[in-house]
């Protein structure tokens, strides 16, 4: 099998963006999509000339045509849908969060491993080529040693209302949405799980934490800073600094096809700037990756250990800021 066959669970705007990059994908084919309502998925396959919609989660796991699914739906809901994808024999790639608590993420893990299926977490900016520059450039010492990371992910969504995100019952929240994003860049960069971790947020009317600034300490001597938000604007992008310079990240989090960039700056201040090309999609270049996993054997890119350890820190600092989590 040389390809990859796929469905989708969900048709929300995270699922489009990646039923685009499966159409771009040189490893996946993609064979289904379900929705809780028929139209809406049929509406959905329509717009992009999927083979087959489906008008519940688990008719579409039901199709044997399909060995993997990607998860798109609210936080809430990966546990459940991820566990009974499992136990159909698919292979999973969830969205991030990869659940809504440490002990639900163990949970699926551990139901993957007895299913003999893989389970990975989406977070798509592993993926691009940039990233693994990035790791390149600062295992090389361009930098001399790594000292701070500085990172930030915000928007203000221009819809509240029946916005998932805050929903605290589908485990919505800043740090849920953008936030994990910055704390599984601090954890790369900084190999290493955080010794100590502290946040403060505010907290919306709609009872989820819309915005938040945090500080982690992690081993060697280094700290990472962090702000989310989705009622606020910034300009989204990260920063790695060093005893001898620093690197300027200014698209960190969805890096382009073409020409993604990052500055290095040395102690006098001479700038070179490195463009990566990944001459596809974003999407496409994860659901190849997890096609390498499934098809080839290789490592997932983003590890069990990896995932349950962002979901640790997304559990401790949501209780820092006053949010029950289950």
């Amino acid at each position: 099998m040389s390809r990859l066959s796929w469905g989708i669970l969900g048709t929300g705007h995270i699922a489009e963006q990646f039923a685009d990059g499966l159409a771009a994908s040189d490893r996946a084919s993609l064979l289904a999509v379900a929705s809780r309502k028929i139209d809406t998925a049929r509406a959905f396959a329509d717009a992009r000339r999927i083979p087959q919609a489906y008008g519940s989660y688990e008719a579409l796991l039901a199709d044997k045509s399909i060995h993997a699914v990607y998860i798109s739906l609210p936080n809430s809901l990966h546990h459940e849908w991820t566990l009974k994808a499992l136990r159909a024999g698919k292979h999973v790639l969830c969205e991030k969060p990869i659940a809504s608590n440490l002990a639900q993420a163990q949970e699926m893990f551990a139901e993957a491993r007895s299913a003999g299926r893989i389970l990975a977490e989406a977070f798509m900016y592993r993926s691009h080529p940039m990233t693994l520059a990035l790791q390149r450039t600062l295992a090389d010492g361009a930098i001399g040693q790594l000292r701070i990371i500085r990172t930030s992910f915000v928007f203000s969504a221009n819809k509240i209302a029946g916005n998932v995100r805050f929903s605290p019952e589908l485990a919505g929240g800043s740090l849920m949405d953008v936030g994990c994003y910055c704390l599984s860049y601090s954890r790369l960069f900084a190999a290493a799980e955080p010794t100590s971790m502290t946040a403060v947020g505010h907290l919306h009317q709609s009872g989820v934490d819309d915005y938040v600034a945090g500080v982690l300490a992690f081993p060697g001597d280094i700290v990472a800073h962090f702000s989310c938000g989705i009622t606020v604007r910034g300009d989204n992008t990260a920063h790695l600094l060093g005893t001898e310079g620093y690197i300027e990240i200014p698209v960190p989090w969805k890096p382009p096809a073409i020409d993604a960039e990052f500055t290095v700056v040395d102690a006098a201040g001479n700038r070179q700037t490195t463009r990566v090309s990944a001459n596809t999609h974003l999407y496409a270049l994860e659901a190849d990756d997890m096609a390498r996993s499934v098809l080839d054997g290789q490592p997932v890119r983003v590890t069990e250990a990896d995932s349950l350890g962002n979901q640790h820190c997304l559990d401790v600092l949501r209780k820092q800021i006053g949010i029950p989590v289950p």
